[in-house]
Formats: C-alpha cells, structure tokens, sequence
C-alpha cells in the first residue's frame, strides 16, 4: 500500500511484511524507512509531510518525518482501511469489527465512533467536495456517513457481490464502484442513480480517479486508464498495462502530476498517464516546491480555517442558508423533539411497603380538586365540628331580661 500528499511531492510506502519507508519525489531522497516486525494493512499522509499515519496489525500509529513514534492511537482496534480530512483534520479507519472511528489529530480527541452493524469493511473512500465517508461492504451496499450522526446517512445497494472497491470523483458529483459480481458502475451521487455499467472479466482490485476525471481500473495483473468514462459511457480504455502477471493490490493517481503509481506484489512502480494531473496548481493550496517557511504558516493558516465536524453533511448547500420557516414553528418542532427524546423519570423507593400502588395513585392526587374531593372535606369539617360540641357538653341558658323586669322588686 502507498499514499500521495497532497501536494504530490512526498509518498508514504507500506509492506504486507512491516517495512515502511517515506520518499521524497521532488529530490528522489529517502526521508527514512523502518521495519516494524508486523503487517501493515494501511499507510495515510496527514496534512503535511512532518506526520503519517499506519494502520498496523493492533493499532493505528502516527510518526514524525524522521520515523519517530509519535503517537499511538489504541481506540482504532485492528484496523483495515484508513482515510484523511485535510479540511477537517479527521482521521477516520475502520476496522475488523465494523466500527467506524473519527480522530481529531489537532486535538487528539476522539470525535465519533459509529458501529455500522455490516461487518469487517475494507472499504473506504472520502468525498473530496463534502467530506461524507463512502464504505463498501459484504452485502453489497454503500452506506454514507458523516461524525455528527451515528447511523448511514444514505444506504445504496450497488452490486450483487460484495463491494471491492470504491472511488469518489475531486467534484463529488460522481462515484464508481466494482463489486464480486464482476461490474464497474458509475453512480451520480447528487441523485443516487446509476449512470453506466461497464462488463469484466475479473472484479477490479483498486480504483481511482484522477483530477482531471480519468478512471484508473486496476485488476489481477494489469491496469485500464478510461478516459470520459464517467459522464458517458466508454467504448474502449484510453489506455492498458500489463504487470506480467505480478498481481496488483491498489493504484493511484499522483496530484499535479501525469503519474500513476501502482503498488503490487512485487513491489512499487510507476507509469506515465497523459493528462492525468491538473497542470496549474494553486501555491495557497498545495505548493510542491515550498519552504519549510512556508508550510508552518499554511500549518497555521489551515488549524485557524480549520472546520467543525458539524459541516460534514449530505447537503453542502444547507450550511450558510437561512430557515425560511417562522421562529414560532422551529420552537414547536424543537419542543417536541425534546419531549420525545426526554426519559420518564422513575420514582425512587424510599422504604418497605411505602411504594404501593395505591400510595403512589394517592400521591399523584394529592393536589388534585375535584367536586368529590370538596363533598368530602365539607363532610369531614361537619363531622369534626360535631366532635367538639359533644367534647364540650350542652350550653348552658341564660335567662334573658324582660320589659317589665325593671318593675321587679329587688
């Protein structure tokens, strides 16, 4: 396995055996090279050249240019397939047991992890345009994810067989896709329909796109370059490449530059593809001939712009829109949402046989009126009332003065 920078200058290299080595393309100079005693399934540049990523046989381990061991990431449990936000900053792998995880690499938090309940995925591939993360699996589905939400945001069921390989074009527009049943398709991911599906004779083994649109198909021991392949349909390939029978395990476009590289058994190589690579790049971007000045302050221009894992959505036009609907129906929907997600609170029992069922209906009516409720307490006033004259015995009489009283002889 092998992965380009993204100003196409450096290239990380990574055996099946454990040897790792990181080259500088511009000078041909090895920058270093170890040999870590254990497989590697998965090799990513991060945003520079000063760190890397390998995807080892337990855990996801990140060196320095010099080949030091930086850090080591334990929450990616045996991982088989690894990918880079730049914009993001996200590390995202996924692994044997069908997890899918964000790492923040600016922070060293872990960002999200989502289990997508699919099984082993060696799949994975990131929208260049929108950042959603494409993975094939068993079933042959697709399934679309992004860190703010923890099941599928798409789910496609794309081939018969299981998915081997997936590609997203540098627009986000287009995705192609090879599965066990033997087809290539081109898929439109604006309406999630299928466009074109191409016959072969064996399932590809790796796919990629390059920035000027050229389709790399990569099988047992050769390789197909198409060219207009994904807006309309091909005829024939723009170009072929036998291996001689040395089988290939993934391909990939060089950035800037009209290079394919194609890591096999036998090792790396490398092939001219005409048109391949975008000639004018943009120095703000990603400059292949910068300084060590130069990339600290786009180091430092890029974690001020860095973005929130809250803009990785399905619909990029729904970020800096405004809601048309009224304050009053947003407040309503949000209310109920809230109820619905708020959890009945339980009532603690407090001692033995204080808890029963009539006690808590009676403590629940406590503060209820009702026209019985007053009846009753009108009925137990009276009957209280009636208790305290018989306490207090008979009244005694008075007589009353009469008018011709005063005409008494005292």
């Amino acid at each position: 396995c092998f992965d380009y920078s993204a100003n196409g200058r450096f290239m990380m290299l990574g055996g099946r055996r454990g040897h790792v080595a990181f080259v500088d393309l511009l000078r041909t100079d090895l920058a270093f090279e170890l040999d870590l005693n254990e497989e590697v399934r998965d090799v990513q540049c991060l945003h520079n050249e000063t760190l890397v990523a390998v995807a080892q046989q337990k855990y996801v381990y990140i060196y320095d240019q010099t080949g030091l061991e930086v850090h080591c990431l334990r929450k990616h449990i045996d991982p088989l397939a690894m990918t880079f936000l730049p914009y993001h900053y996200l590390l995202a792998s996924v692994g044997r047991a069908g997890y899918l995880k964000y790492q923040d690499v600016s922070t060293g938090q872990l960002v999200a992890e989502w289990r997508t309940k699919l099984g082993p995925c060696d799949t994975l591939a990131a929208n260049p345009s929108s950042a959603v993360l494409h993975l094939g699996h068993g079933n042959g589905t697709v399934t679309l994810w992004s860190p703010t939400v923890s099941t599928p945001l798409v789910r496609m069921l794309t081939h018969r067989g299981p998915v081997r390989c997936v590609t997203v074009s540098d627009d986000g527009n287009y995705m192609a896709t090879s599965g066990g049943d033997g087809q290539l398709k081109i898929w439109d991911i604006r309406t999630f329909t299928e466009l074109h599906a191409y016959q072969v004779k064996s399932p590809p083994r790796s796919l990629c796109m390059s920035q000027t649109g050229l389709l790399g198909v990569g099988f047992n021991s050769g390789v197909q370059i198409w060219k207009d392949a994904v807006a309309i349909k091909a005829k024939s390939p723009y170009m072929n490449h036998d291996m001689q029978g040395v089988g290939i395990q993934n391909i990939q476009f060089r950035p800037y530059e009209d290079i394919l590289g194609i890591g096999s058994g036998a090792g790396f190589s490398s092939i001219v593809v005409p048109g391949s690579g975008e000639a004018n790049y943009d120095t703000y971007t990603a400059n292949p001939f910068q300084t060590s000045k130069q990339r600290r302050e786009q180091e430092v221009r890029s974690l001020l712009e860095k973005l929130q894992p809250e803009t990785i959505v399905l619909d990029q036009d729904a970020i800096g829109a405004v809601s048309a609907e009224a304050r009053e129906i947003q407040d309503a929907r949000r209310h109920a949402a809230d109820e619905a997600n708020r959890k009945p609170k339980k009532e603690k029992k407090k001692m033995r046989g204080r808890n029963k069922i009539g006690k808590r209906l009676k403590k629940k009516r406590r503060n209820v009126i009702d026209d019985e409720k007053v009846k009753l307490l009108e009925k137990y006033r009276e009957q209280g009332e009636a208790r305290r004259r018989a306490k207090e015995g008979p009244e005694e009489v008075v007589p009353g003065k009469l008018a011709l009283d005063r005409f008494s002889k005292k």
